[in-house]
């Protein structure tokens, strides 16, 4: 018997406060949403009351929402998520247990966090009329401390994120190679890794490499970078992605990856390519990107949907209503300024940041229905959050005005061979 099901996906809710009743534009994007049997967002924030302290590092700001904020996620529709991302662990162990018991209370089903590494690559199931779901969900960008740690057979493991780490390759000619060698002479930025290779604690280096502190240069003709994914963490999402094929009709991952192939966040580090097509390889059925603040490009391969990136469906980084005094001093402000006085140093007196940026504010829901494994529909709703009106205002998404965003996603998708008919602010893709 074949297994028709449909899907619908939204990128970062990067929410700090709760959803107004009945704002202007609510009723048609929860009507988009609802299309689908499978109904994804990303949760990019931690839920608690301020119980925990915040972490040494954090995600760019310390992130904490209502927890009452999943209520308003329940009334736009989605039914399945993830908080695996860079601000996972801003509020420490604790906003991660928090996080997890106001997400289970609420009885959204999560994937790529957990209180060990095998309960945060586990997969998380959903089951709808039509079918069931796994949802598999990971973070590459997050810092090192974040990542979740296995269990022996006498510690407990440590909370944290699935992470998907990845291998840096630079490229270097002969010329720049001896500047790099003069100056790491110069500075001995290499010596304590050359004392400790002599004494047998890191492997000799291939001939063709070379070291500048931690970074790894190969000798070639051309100058450049590529990155590829570590092959462990591949090998871990892989078992998941294994497990739920016993479980699930359909297989759904989820990615949330800030990294640029150079330096146009709308063009995603190899790596992700890589990863993304090596998940449909070995038998998932759908990616969702997210975490630029920007939407990427829709690739279909092999039968299935790739989305580089979502973007933002709600943003209100500037609605944060506490901060560490971690973060007060590091832009040399005493620990009991006003947040007002903290944006504005952090944003240059509201000159930059994601509130500055029109694209952060663009973003789309795509629709897509498979049958078989296998694509046979799929369209997109341009949606707007607002950019331009006051913060008090700004952030939740509506449907567009017009098809800017759409043509946008047309010609950044062009080169994956995606092609979309375009009608106001509505797009449809035509299938291979």
């Amino acid at each position: 018997m074949s297994t028709k099901m449909s899907f619908t996906a939204a990128g970062d809710m990067l929410v700090q406060r709760r959803l107004p009743r009945n704002y202007p534009g609510f009723d048609e994007i929860a009507a988009e949403i609802a299309k689908g049997d499978m109904r994804f967002f990303n949760l990019e924030t931690t839920l608690h009351n301020y119980e925990s302290y915040g972490s040494q590092y954090n995600g760019g700001s310390y992130l904490c929402a209502p927890p009452e904020t999943l209520d308003d996620a329940r009334r736009f529709g989605f039914n399945i998520t993830s908080f695996a991302n860079n601000h996972t662990l801003d509020f420490s162990y604790g906003g991660v247990e928090k996080t997890l018991e106001h997400l289970r209370k609420a009885g959204f089903p999560s994937s790529g966090v957990g209180l060990n590494m095998e309960q945060a690559s586990a997969p998380a199931y959903l089951d709808c009329d039509k079918g069931r779901v796994a949802l598999i969900a990971t973070t590459s960008s997050f810092n090192p401390a974040a990542m979740a740690g296995n269990a022996s057979h006498s510690i407990i493991g440590r909370p944290g994120v699935n992470g998907l780490r990845f291998n840096t390759t630079y490229y270097i000619d002969a010329a720049h190679a001896d500047a790099l060698k003069e100056i790491a002479s110069l500075t001995n930025i290499n010596a304590p890794r050359e004392v400790i290779r002599a004494e047998g604690y890191l492997p000799p280096l291939p001939e063709n490499v070379m070291e500048f502190d931690t970074l790894s240069f190969e000798l070639s003709d051309k100058i450049g970078k590529k990155t590829s994914v570590h092959p462990g963490d591949m090998a871990r999402i892989e078992r998941s992605i294994y497990e739920a094929s016993l479980q699930a009709d359909y297989i759904v991952v989820s990615i949330h990856g800030h990294e640029m192939k150079a330096d146009v966040k709308r063009e995603g580090a190899e790596f992700l390519e890589e990863f993304a097509r090596g998940c449909i390889d070995r038998g998932a059925h759908a990616v969702v990107g997210h975490g630029p603040h920007v939407i990427r490009a829709v690739e279909i391969y092999k039968g299935c949907p790739i989305f580089y990136s979502l973007g933002d469906f709600v943003l209100q980084n500037e609605n944060i209503p506490r901060q560490p005094a971690d973060y007060f001093e590091l832009y040399k402000l005493p620990s009991d300024a006003t947040m007002h006085d903290l944006f504005k140093a952090r944003d240059a007196g509201f000159t930059r940041g994601l509130q500055t940026k029109r694209e952060a504010f663009e973003t789309f829901i795509p629709y897509w229905e498979m049958e078989n494994g296998k694509l046979t529909k799929l369209t997109f709703l341009a949606v707007e959050l607002g950019f331009g009106l006051p913060r008090s205002r700004s952030g939740w998404p509506a449907p567009a005005k017009d098809s800017s965003i759409l043509e946008q996603l047309a010609e950044l998708s062009a080169p994956f061979g995606l092609k979309l008919e375009i009608t106001g602010n509505r797009a449809e893709a035509i299938l291979p």
